[in-house]
């Protein structure tokens, strides 16, 4: 694989990031591999489940309604697009280039209510991959281009347990849900902007 190719395991950032990031304990630094995976998903990692942004809204407690080792195909309106926070699977970069950027999607433009929403995150690995093709995939330049606008998204399923108390259906009515589900499509690693609908 090319893209593989390109980088190490070992380093990702000048002071040496790993896969795991500088994440401590075995589950988190688990996560973290999942969360910076740079290889595509098979053809059949999408055909053999066929995850839509209507299952992900789907009600009712999911924890266990996809597998990590899962794609994601998916059609949404872009409500948002903000940088992410500093995370471990990053090191804790402050740069906004190592930080993750949240993509905010809704199934239906008119939906305001936070506990609607579903957050897929472009990766700094999958940017430099995408800046090598020209193509620009920073926080700025995604907000700038498909914020406002229908999308499709391509890539893994993560279901990011620190937000299992913040999300409606694991949470339903709970004060701090501010997503619909703990799953995200996470790393994205294909963007397409639809004709509107």
């Amino acid at each position: 694989n090319p893209e593989q190719s390109r980088w190490s395991a070992k380093s990702w950032y000048s002071s040496g990031c790993g896969m795991a990031g500088n994440g401590r304990g075995r589950e988190i630094r688990a996560l973290n591999r999942l969360k910076n995976r740079y290889e595509r998903p098979m053809p059949e990692d999408y055909t053999r489940y066929g995850v839509t942004l209507q299952q992900m809204l789907e009600r009712g407690s999911d924890s266990k309604r996809f597998t990590n080792s899962e794609a994601a195909d998916i059609e949404g309106y872009v409500r948002d697009v903000t940088i992410g926070g500093v995370e471990s699977c990053n090191c804790n970069a402050e740069d906004p280039r190592y930080r993750d950027t949240h993509i905010i999607l809704v199934l239906d433009p008119k939906e305001k209510g936070a506990s609607r929403h579903i957050i897929a995150e472009v990766t700094p690995r999958w940017r430099e991959v995408m800046r090598k093709r020209g193509i620009d995939w920073s926080t700025d330049a995604l907000k700038q281009t498909i914020k406002n606008k229908w999308v499709r998204l391509r890539g893994w399923m993560l279901y990011d347990w620190h937000y299992t108390d913040e999300s409606e259906n694991t949470n339903p009515g709970g004060k701090k849900n501010w997503r619909a589900t703990a799953w995200e499509v996470h790393p994205v690693i294909s963007i397409e902007v639809l004709k509107k609908r």
